[in-house]
């Protein structure tokens, strides 16, 4: 793939006739209050029925005690992806630069008018030739790192304004979900607001058996990217591990003279369920918050640091459904 700008990045991947799943989600948070947004704009087209490929729009809202989370499905008659960043769904629209629509789920609305800003060049979690190579089955990049979000949501009728939140505009895709993962995104630290870091730890089956856990870590830091993303790194090299009742993850990672040890953890309070159907079948269910608490420690040309962040993303992707959080009903 390898070096390519964030419009060439969003460009839908989806052939008509195929099982698929790609989205399109923006994500924020305030810059100093722990309230965030997730938006994902999604085609999502089953493989044993293609004909039967719809949109889907996901939105969530995160302030401290509520969680509000909502999700429309239209046909694929009312939609648009286009090549580059210029996606339709029902009346929503998302363009490089621009996101406008609302979605309604039982008692709860969430409408948005976005707009962002960013500089920061794409950021590719796998290492650039597996993105057109058939394992794995899901991909992954940011789009616009460090993304600068303004103008308003509505929650239920409240206006919430968007004033400088910063988060990232992010686009995935595949043909199955990645069978089990934990992943995280910290757009800006207390200590280092300009860096950012995505990981993941994850693992897939291939007919009958299971990879072993992979992380694969990027992080960019006073002006340098180190990726910690190699497959004989993230595996070998690499260590995470999560626990999906505990909502919390630990990572260490190593390239060079570049090390990152570190811990995602978020309360139960602050995620919520979402079901994610599978292309070849079956449900998903992504545990999903966008303000866990981020510690990690940084060590670089001889210096240690420490760097926190009370705003990160984390998700789990899991098969079980015995979980306290709450499941969306959709």
């Amino acid at each position: 793939m390898g070096q390519v700008d964030r419009i060439v990045s969003n460009s839908p991947r989806h052939t008509l006739g195929t099982g698929h799943y790609e989205s399109w989600f923006q994500r924020a948070n305030h810059p100093s209050r722990q309230d965030a947004f997730w938006i994902r704009y999604t085609i999502f087209s089953p493989a044993d029925s293609p004909d039967r490929a719809v949109g889907e729009l996901w939105a969530i809202y995160f302030t401290p005690g509520r969680v509000v989370a909502v999700k429309e499905v239209h046909p694929l008659s009312s939609c648009r992806f286009d090549p580059g960043l210029n996606v339709q769904i029902s009346g929503a629209t998302l363009v490089d630069g621009r996101l406008d629509g609302q979605a309604a789920l039982g008692e709860h609305t969430i409408g948005w008018s976005l707009s962002y800003t960013g500089d920061d060049p794409p950021l590719l979690l796998l290492p650039p030739g597996l993105y057109d190579a058939p394992l794995p089955k899901a991909k992954a990049l940011v789009g616009t790192p460090m993304a600068v979000f303004d103008g308003e949501l509505v929650v239920d009728g409240d206006t919430i304004p968007i004033d400088g939140w910063i988060g990232s505009q992010n686009h995935n895709w595949g043909s199955k979900h990645t069978d089990q993962y934990a992943w995280g995104q910290v757009a800006g630290f207390t200590e280092a607001p300009n860096a950012f870091l995505e990981l993941s730890t994850a693992r897939i089956r291939i007919g009958p058996f299971t990879t072993p856990w992979m992380t694969p870590m990027v992080m960019r830091l006073d002006g340098e990217e180190h990726r910690l993303s190699g497959l004989p790194r993230a595996i070998l090299s690499n260590h995470g591990r999560y626990d999906e009742d505990a909502l919390v993850w630990s990572f260490r990672g190593r390239q060079g003279g570049f090390e990152l040890e570190g811990e995602i953890r978020g309360d139960a309070e602050n995620f919520v369920a979402l079901p994610y159907d599978n292309p070849p079948g079956g449900t998903k269910i992504c545990l999903n918050s966008k303000v866990a608490r981020c510690v990690i420690d940084v060590r670089h040309q001889g210096v240690t640091r420490r760097l926190t962040s009370e705003r990160a993303a984390f998700e789990i992707l899991t098969d079980r459904r015995d979980h306290p959080i709450p499941l969306l009903q959709v």
